[in-house]
């Protein structure tokens, strides 16, 4: 069974490994978590890994993303569990987990580019029902949202990602 847990530095190897191996080490999905890393976009504490051991099969990734109307907004991106574990709960238990912990932070959203059949289990429905709009062509059924706790009305309009998405979109 995996434990979920915080990312630590030295598991930086393991979720290469996993992001390549879930979407291709062509797909750039490795690349994105070192490059907003190193832009510090990113949210360390709900960036979790599924552990066996020393051994990452599955990870959830966190960045800060800022709305039109200036709120600051979470973007949950990538998430990827090792092809051989897909379809265990692992990558369901990454993405609860984590939403729990965002649940207990002031951001009052969070976004998402996913599957519609997978994410609305989640809580996640269409941004646009918030009047949250997507920075690139997404088909609506993809581009979806969740309000946390610190949710207001006010949070709303176009989704600005942190520059490192412009290279993998």
């Amino acid at each position: 069974m995996a434990t979920i847990r915080r990312e630590r530095p030295e598991d930086a190897g393991g979720v290469r490994a996993v992001h390549e191996r879930a979407f291709g080490s062509d797909s750039g999905e490795a690349g994105l978590v070192d490059a907003l890393r190193a832009d510090g976009a990113h949210v360390a504490e709900l960036c979790l890994v599924a552990a066996e051991g020393d051994a990452v099969v599955g990870h959830v990734f966190y960045s800060r993303a800022r709305l039109a109307s200036g709120h600051e907004v979470l973007a949950l991106a990538p998430m990827a569990v090792l092809p051989r574990r897909q379809r265990g709960g692992i990558g369901s238990r990454l993405v609860e987990d984590s939403l729990r912990r965002a649940a207990g932070t002031a951001f009052p959203l969070v976004v998402v580019v996913g599957h519609p059949e997978y994410y609305p289990r989640f809580g996640f429905a269409p941004a646009a029902e918030l009047g949250l709009r997507a920075p690139w062509e997404i088909p609506a059924e993809a581009w979806m949202a969740l309000r946390l706790p610190a949710y207001e009305p006010a949070a709303r309009g176009l989704v600005i990602y942190a520059g490192p998405f412009d290279e993998v979109t």
